[in-house]
């Protein structure tokens, strides 16, 4: 955004666009909130009104971004319909994750982090609804079988964000995008069988994000 231009009432935005195009330029933390609002020309009083540290505003920023890529992810899913392949929606959100996580390194790394957000962070759709939704749906057509479906979330989380991290590191490479499309199909299609293999009920670590506690401390105060 252009110095000094923004909409009367709208700094909080023009913040947060200025300070994503300075993880962009500079990657996740070589900027601060001085700098952000410099570049939409206000004061950092000014800017204070808003976010009372460059910590706020990367949490702020983070939140926005997670709630546009559970939008992304879940119209991707919605694009992709079922049609004969119960899997086909979890691997366009696969794809969907990974393309993000490559084409916008910067900003995944800033998002994807530990401690990116609040423990009252409001996102929605989260990320993490979207994915688990879809497996929900999968559990329900019958393409999970029911006991494998507690925690089944993380498990597949991990093989698509391991992917991502992987690609966007070198440590694998994969130069075609269609290429990329397809390992990551592939990898979404082996942890589904893999899951959907299991005979037995195991003992399962309880695996819990960020996202997860909140919930559950919303679930509870509820029920009070």
């Amino acid at each position: 955004m252009a110095k000094g231009r923004y909409h009367h009432g709208d700094l909080r935005s023009a913040l947060l666009d200025a300070a994503e195009a300075l993880v962009r330029e500079r990657g996740a933390d070589d900027w601060s909130l001085r700098e952000a609002s410099a570049r939409v020309g206000v004061s950092p009083s000014a800017a204070y009104h808003h976010f009372a540290s460059r910590d706020a505003l990367v949490r702020a920023l983070s939140e926005r971004t997670l709630g546009w890529l559970g939008e992304r992810l879940g119209e991707e899913c919605e694009q992709a319909g079922q049609a004969d392949d119960p899997q086909r929606r979890l691997i366009a959100l696969g794809r969907g994750y990974v393309t993000w996580a490559l084409g916008d390194p910067a900003m995944a790394r800033l998002v994807l982090r530990g401690g990116a957000t609040g423990p009252d962070s409001a996102i929605t759709p989260h990320p993490h609804d979207v994915l688990t939704a879809e497996l929900d749906r999968l559990t329900g057509a019958g393409g999970l079988p029911a006991f494998t479906r507690p925690g089944a979330e993380f498990v597949l989380w991990a093989a698509i964000h391991g992917l991502a991290i992987l690609l966007a590191d070198g440590l694998v490479r994969i130069d075609d995008p269609v290429a990329v499309d397809a390992q990551t199909e592939r990898v979404v299609r082996a942890t589904l069988n893999g899951l959907a293999c299991e005979t037995t009920p195991a003992d399962r670590p309880a695996a819990r994000s960020a996202h997860t506690e909140r919930l559950a401390r919303h679930t509870t105060g509820e029920r009070r």
